[in-house]
């Protein structure tokens, strides 16, 4: 018998970074997955750990790196990560960080942002993953858990029928998804976190404004528009599960629904998904 793959690391490692700036402090917190790659069979076969690096060594080097190198920028502490491990250790041939950042706002008291005070940004959270080893490093970006939805301006038909088909056509639905999209950078930008933030408002916008004929060619077009406004990004990937809205029927109790009243649902669900390149 034989190990046909192998890798192993230190999962979940929580950072809370706090910058301070006088009596003005600024947050970062992350959560880190290092997995690692290399000469490490005889650890499985032979029981030899002669060239394990402990999983505790690596949530040790992410909360010590994070006081120097964890700032605005995920990718850019993911990079150092990455960067440290190949540099320390020649038994490792591929480091994969894979960072979730949590975000925070200030709280506002008395109609000012409070220095010292935050409360959580929403769900979504901002996420990168960097990959590094013999043949260089590549770095992805993303966001996931992002719910959005549109109250009309959606539809679907012209679809195929038959015996098991009960979907009636319409030009007239919510469309409503948790969003997970990650792109690819060819070159670094200036600021990871601002490019970010353009490349997803700009995918809102083909969401939000365009008809939208099926979750597919929305998908499509929101990732046409990440890919043209940022030329640093090669490929982008996108999740848009169908999160349906049902109609209630109101009709058994002497009233009509024009479009108002719905059933949220989250399963089943249509689980759509493409990857989009130059």
């Amino acid at each position: 018998m034989k190990v046909i793959s192998h890798q192993y690391g230190k999962a979940r490692v929580r950072v809370l970074k706090v910058q301070r700036h006088g009596p003005l402090h600024d947050l970062r917190e992350v959560e880190v997955s290092v997995a690692l790659k290399g000469d490490f069979e005889a650890s499985f076969t032979q029981a030899d750990n002669r060239l394990v690096v402990p999983t505790d060594t690596m949530k040790n080097t992410v909360q010590v790196l994070a006081q120097d190198r964890l700032g605005s920028d995920i990718e850019r502490f993911g990079t150092a990560l990455s960067d440290h491990f190949l540099a320390h250790y020649p038994q490792i041939t591929q480091v994969t960080v894979r960072l979730l950042e949590q975000r925070w706002q200030r709280m506002i008291i008395a109609g000012q942002p409070h220095p010292h005070s935050f409360m959580e940004a929403g769900r979504a959270r901002p996420f990168a993953q960097v990959t590094g080893g013999l043949g260089g490093t590549t770095v992805a970006s993303g966001i996931e858990e992002l719910l959005i939805l549109k109250s009309t301006g959606s539809g679907f038909a012209g679809f195929p029928r038959d015996a098991f088909t009960t979907l009636p056509e319409t030009s007239e639905r919510i469309l409503a998804t948790t969003l997970k999209a990650t792109w690819s950078w060819l070159t670094a930008p200036a600021d990871y976190r601002a490019t970010n933030e353009r490349l997803l408002a700009a995918m809102l916008g083909q969401f939000a404004v365009p008809f939208s004929p099926s979750v597919q060619a929305t998908l499509y077009g929101m990732a046409k528009a990440a890919l043209a406004e940022v030329p640093e990004i090669s490929r982008v990937h996108l999740s848009l599960p169908n999160q349906h809205c049902v109609l209630v029927n109101l009709a058994p109790f002497g009233r009509e629904n024009p479009n108002e009243i719905f059933v949220p649902t989250e399963e089943p669900h249509g689980q759509i998904e493409a990857t989009v390149s130059r």
